[in-house]
């Protein structure tokens, strides 16, 4: 299992940016599927971005051109850097940690999350 801290989040204008971080610990991130993921309450968990292990990336819709997720495989760190923040990317947010392959809904190690809150 991986141990999964995120940090980063907070209170922004729209428009703005954060960046958030996820700090990864027990075992190496590059050999698993990586991702972010967002909840608001009373709503499923959805993915907003993913990272593989052989580095492809995959964005939901809503936020494509807006955020990026990244990974610094020799820190064990994986990121999201966001831009243009809207109302609606108000939601907690989770950083994931998975076997490629396997459902992250269902397998995923979780951090416990990193709030973030645009108005």
């Amino acid at each position: 299992h991986v141990q999964l801290v995120e940090s980063g989040g907070g209170s922004m204008q729209v428009g703005g940016s954060l960046r958030l971080s996820c700090v990864a610990s027990g075992d190496t991130i590059g050999r698993y599927c990586m991702g972010w993921f967002r909840q608001i309450p009373d709503k499923e968990r959805e993915g907003v971005a993913g990272i593989e292990s052989d580095g492809s990336t995959s964005y939901a819709d809503s936020v494509k051109g807006r955020f990026t997720v990244t990974q610094d495989s020799a820190k064990n760190i994986l990121y999201l850097q966001m831009h243009s923040l809207k109302p609606e990317d108000t939601a907690t947010y989770y950083c994931g940690s998975w076997r490629c392959g396997m459902n992250p809904y269902s397998d995923a190690d979780w951090g416990q999350g990193t709030q973030v809150t645009v108005s």
